[in-house]
């Protein structure tokens, strides 16, 4: 299983060799270090635990310390479920040359937040009709009790308006169009979930 952790930096594009222009984002991997590899012996299941990014010392609890030791000040720790005993040891790094071009890949990030949000942005709701009788309906989300459902109170989970975004989204089948271990680059066929600088997840499919 190939994984590694990044950072979203913005979409761009590449040109193929028949000269058509592929949109890709681009996704700085810097290398990731194995903290820590469970065994089903130990834990009850095998995974590797990686760190990614940078940050002060001092901004790390205790328990954080004597977990990272001496490898280094994390930003971020992910642990990877794996199928078979993993191959990693304790500091190994992972880096963009983990992949290759053509692996399919899946990307996990969180959406950006848009805030609260009506029915027609948030749930792809038509509106109203702005003919019969209808003056200032073309946004609204209609009628949302009644017919002899719970007693013509509100069903739970009912699409209404409200916060949309800033959840985990996870985009499958995506193409890794091009690796630049150099300058610790990835760019991926397409968009992936997140706003600039947000933390993803990339994952061999």
């Amino acid at each position: 299983m190939k994984y590694i952790l990044g950072t979203k930096i913005s979409m761009s594009q590449i040109w193929d060799e028949q000269g058509r222009a592929v949109p890709v984002t681009l996704l700085a991997v810097s290398p990731n270090v194995v903290t820590q590899v469970k065994t089903k012996e130990t834990d009850g299941y095998d995974a590797v635990q990686v760190g990614f990014g940078a940050r002060k010392a001092k901004n790390l609890t205790k328990p954080e310390k004597g977990h990272m030791k001496t490898l280094g000040s994390f930003q971020l720790l992910k642990e990877w479920r794996l199928n078979n005993a993993a191959t990693e040891k304790v500091g190994d790094k992972i880096d963009a040359s983990v992949f290759k071009v053509g692996d399919i890949v899946a990307v996990s990030g969180i959406s950006k937040g848009k805030g609260f949000q009506g029915v027609v942005k948030r749930h792809g709701f038509h509106g109203g009709s702005r003919t019969h009788g209808q003056k200032h309906s073309e946004r609204e989300p209609g009628a949302i009790g009644g017919r002899g459902r719970a007693g013509g109170r509100v069903s739970l989970g009912m699409r209404m308006a409200g916060r949309m975004g800033g959840e985990r989204v996870t985009v499958k089948n995506l193409e890794v169009a091009q690796v630049i271990p150099a300058e610790n680059l990835i760019l991926i066929k397409g968009a992936v979930p997140g706003r600039r600088g947000s933390f993803v997840e990339i994952r061999g499919e």
